[in-house]
């Protein structure tokens, strides 16, 4: 078995050691893999990654299920099982830091510090590596050393407060989107510091977190705050700024309709028989203070309307408009398999799988192609490359005469 992953892109060449377990880091990770960098997961021996025991749903044989949780963030990686607290995980986890470009961690702060791998200890391994860590409430503060689980940071950054039926009614996403956003901001900044390190030769650490990713995200809600002096709450599936805009009932369904300026707004009005003239419809501030009201008239309009003829009428004239899709539905959506958002893996217990796909595509504009890489490897087992990978370990040599000579 190969240690080489077959896939090919941006990150083509350079390896990730990823120490994270559960989503945020793993899914930094699983971006890395996707632009075609090598990354090894390096998980507790026995046990794995916690997502490995996440369920149900469980899939595959009775005597070794496989949890999709853990299929979700991992694909594209290889898998080597470490003891961090003996003498050969050490050596090992030593060896994969002199030859990586990347390592991802996501341990509470100070763990990694007492097992040996403070970022001055790895550093001193190989000057070039660019860290990245993830945790909760941030590294330093007075509340750093919080466990940061998704929906406690949800509730904790304010994100809660805005979602929901009401004030009254506090909802989580209905995905993991601190992890997933943490995620997404630390690949973001250690390829950032990549591409520093190209200028300096030196690595760094670039830190994130759950809180930090949340609050990175409040956009107009944020400054609904901090300059207008306004509190957010939660107000349903309507937009807190623009009106109409959101989920409307019509005949035996509803639809979702964006109404962004003045003209989709004449133009949304004509087609239904919305009166234009009423003085609290005359512009968008004052719909937005008369809300319910424009709902009541709007889905006046919808209500001899079936949902499929509705959103045929929006679209002829020129309403951008859509449907509240199930992921069933959205899995057999040709838009989502056209995007190559859905991706067919061969597994080693449980065979050919389907997993969502990268959400990148890559092209060459010189040549006029596409340049994404089609090929993907599933999620592994535990500690399915281990023993490929300490033999690759024992055949190469860390080139630390060139890093050092670099930086």
């Amino acid at each position: 078995m190969s240690t080489t992953p077959v896939s090919r892109g941006p990150l083509d060449g350079y390896l990730v050691v990823d120490l994270s377990r559960a989503l945020a880091g793993p899914h930094a990770g699983m971006m890395l893999a996707d632009l075609g960098a090598r990354v090894i997961k390096v998980e507790t021996p026995g046990t794995g990654d916690d997502t490995r025991s996440w369920g149900p749903p469980f899939v595959g044989p009775e005597d070794d299920q496989q949890a999709t949780y853990f299929l979700s963030c991992n694909r594209n990686k290889e898998s080597i099982s470490l003891d961090l607290k003996s003498d050969d995980g050490v050596a090992v986890l030593r060896d994969l830091v002199r030859r990586a470009d990347v390592l991802v961690e996501n341990f509470r702060p100070g763990v990694l510090d007492r097992l040996g791998f403070s970022p001055e200890q790895l550093h001193e391994l190989n000057p070039r590596l660019v860290i990245l860590s993830i945790s909760g409430f941030g590294h330093d503060g007075p509340e750093a050393t919080r466990s940061g689980y998704d929906q406690i940071v949800q509730g904790e950054a304010g994100l809660m407060s805005l979602t929901g039926s009401g004030p009254d009614d506090p909802q989580r996403v209905g995905v993991p989107i601190a992890d997933l956003l943490s995620g997404m901001y630390g690949a973001f900044g250690l390829l950032a510091a990549l591409l520093e390190r190209e200028r300096t030769g030196k690595g760094q650490v670039v830190r994130t977190s759950l809180l930090a990713a949340v609050v990175g995200v409040h956009a107009f809600q944020g400054t609904r705050h901090t300059v207008a002096g306004e509190v957010p709450e939660a107000q349903g599936n309507h937009h807190p700024s623009i009106a109409p805009y959101g989920l409307f009932s019509c005949r035996g369904g509803k639809v979702q309709i964006s109404v962004g300026s003045e003209k989709l707004w004449e133009t949304f009005a004509a087609a239904f028989g919305i009166d234009t003239s009423r003085p609290e419809f005359a512009g968008n501030a004052q719909r937005v203070r008369n809300r319910a009201a424009l709902i009541e008239a709007v889905e006046e309009a919808f209500a001899e309307y079936d949902a499929e003829p509705l959103l045929e009428k929006l679209r002829a004239a020129g309403i951008p408009a859509g449907k509240v899709r199930t992921l069933d539905e959205v899995y057999e959506w040709e838009q989502v398999h056209s995007q190559g958002l859905v991706v067919d893996v061969e597994h080693p217990v449980l065979g050919t799988i389907t997993l969502p796909g990268p959400p990148l595509r890559f092209f060459s504009a010189a040549e006029g192609t596409e340049t994404t890489n089609r090929t993907h490897l599933a999620p592994p087992l535990l500690n399915q490359h281990g023993t490929d990978i300490r033999s690759w370990l024992e055949g190469t040599e860390a080139p630390e005469n060139e890093r050092a000579a670099q930086a």
